[in-house]
């Protein structure tokens, strides 16, 4: 129990005599006050709690439904800011707390981010630097930073209370998470993806994994300076797309697939029409002629799924020139991979997969969950023929992204799919810091749609594929 329910109980005993608390309770509380700490660790019991509970309350009580549905965001937290400012100093003149500024202002933003968003996830989502946000139950929430899982200080005070918070999250786009459901994707309003699940299916409580929204899309010139690719590889990719090849980008989760994709995505010419298919939408391209499509999850009869598969088969239908797909699962890959083979060149999609055999191998899987009988010799050829190029991300040991692999699909020879490798990345050790030291660098091949490209009109520097 926090020191002012403690207090609080006494009063109902009628223990404390003075305006509510005794002398000696409130020498406690401010002493109290005047050693907290700015950010306190996890493990310590918030004093505040029943506080800003009590302050909620009383702001919920006289909330202008009005104000409640100002589109301004910052209008509106300012107004209810200067409310919940006026109730905490009410308040803390009839107790006789001495609240230091420091900590009135952390209650304030705690009370507004409990009544007008996500309670305490909003200080992760507002950080920049954090990249995604995992809450393991009520008391243990990681993020990631700069490629490394970190335990943040920012805990819930149950297990209610997070279930409260997914339901803030899916409510406005009419999905539930219940026993009867207990797991949903939705995003945010800012497009940040967001995966809920609840017990029975999560023992240690309801958990929530957010992939963060950036408001300002990455550029290749950043993922440059990252050295997640190098310039001759940019180039290259630039080149490729611009020549309507056929691209998947494969790699792990959280490798950077996404933001991969949004970049080549962004070489699309602007007065072509793009269609993208997304299961939550992320792409930010900034052409004028996108349509962007997104599934549907089932309704509560469990009716009206609209799947990656359909959007796939409606997509020919739209008079696509570039159909752009998140990510392939399952069998709409075969879908996929029969757009590309008929007239829908410079298509990009993802998949999951550790190197580029590896996703020759999950794109033969993925054409058999389709449930058409195809002989593999017939799968493998649909796919050596669609693709022409795959660009392999990786997450490495030390967190940081690179691009490990271009390497471009040949075709056929005998029952197996011919691959080579355009751009590698070589790892050499670790420096002292554990970061990996490596070179990415070109082969010294030169691929074979090289001359596709060329007849297109795209130059690239002869030494391109050559080691410098």
């Amino acid at each position: 129990m926090g020191l002012l329910d403690r207090l609080n109980e006494e009063k109902k005993k009628g223990a404390i005599a003075h305006n509510g608390h005794s002398k000696s309770d409130i020498k406690n509380v401010n002493k109290m006050l005047s050693e907290k700490t700015e950010t306190p660790p996890a493990a310590i019991v918030d004093p505040f709690e029943s506080l800003k509970e009590e302050i909620k309350n009383l702001l919920i009580e006289g909330m202008d439904q009005d104000l409640l549905n100002e589109e301004d965001e910052e209008k509106k937290r300012e107004t209810f800011r200067k409310s919940v400012d006026e109730i905490l100093k009410q308040l803390s003149d009839e107790r006789m707390l001495k609240i230091p500024p420091g900590i009135q202002k952390r209650i304030i933003e705690d009370v507004l981010d409990n009544v007008l968003g996500l309670g305490p996830l909003e200080k992760l989502l507002r950080e920049e630097e954090i990249s995604e946000i995992m809450v393991n139950g009520p008391k243990q929430i990681y993020i990631e930073r700069k490629g490394k899982l970190i335990l943040s200080d920012v805990t819930f005070k149950d297990d209610e209370h997070v279930q409260h918070i997914i339901e803030k999250i899916i409510s406005p786009l009419g999905r539930r998470c219940d026993e009867s459901q207990p797991l949903v994707d939705a995003r945010l309003k800012d497009g940040s993806r967001v995966n809920a699940i609840i017990p029975p299916l999560a023992l240690n409580g309801p958990t929530i994994t957010i992939r963060k929204f950036k408001k300002d899309p990455l550029q290749v010139s950043d993922l440059i300076r990252f050295g997640t690719l190098t310039q001759e590889m940019a180039d290259f990719i630039e080149a490729c797309v611009l020549g309507r090849l056929n691209i998947v980008i494969s790699g792990g989760t959280g490798s950077g697939k996404t933001t991969t994709l949004n970049i080549l995505s962004g070489f699309i010419p602007e007065d072509e029409r793009i269609i993208t298919v997304e299961d939550a939408a992320e792409l930010q391209l900034r052409q004028p002629h996108v349509v962007s499509l997104e599934t549907r999850p089932p309704n509560i009869e469990g009716k009206g799924e609209i799947t990656i598969r359909d959007l796939i088969k409606n997509t020919l239908r739209m008079r696509p020139e570039r159909i752009v797909v998140g990510e392939c699962r399952g069998g709409e890959a075969l879908d996929m991979l029969q757009a590309m083979n008929t007239g829908h060149d410079g298509s990009l999609t993802t998949g999951h997969a550790n190197s580029p055999r590896d996703m020759i191998r999950r794109l033969e899987t993925m054409v058999m969950m389709s449930g058409m009988e195809l002989p593999m010799k017939a799968i493998r050829e649909n796919i050596a023929s669609a693709v022409d190029m795959i660009v392999q991300q990786s997450r490495l040991k030390d967190g940081s992204r690179k691009i490990t692999y271009i390497t471009e699909v040949q075709g056929m020879e005998g029952d197996t799919v011919v691959l080579q490798d355009i751009f590698i990345f070589e790892q050499q050790g670790l420096d002292s810091n554990g970061k990996i030291i490596g070179k990415l660098k070109p082969t010294g091949i030169r691929p074979k749609f090289y001359d596709k490209l060329v007849a297109s009109g795209i130059k690239l520097p002869a030494d391109i594929f050559m080691e410098h």
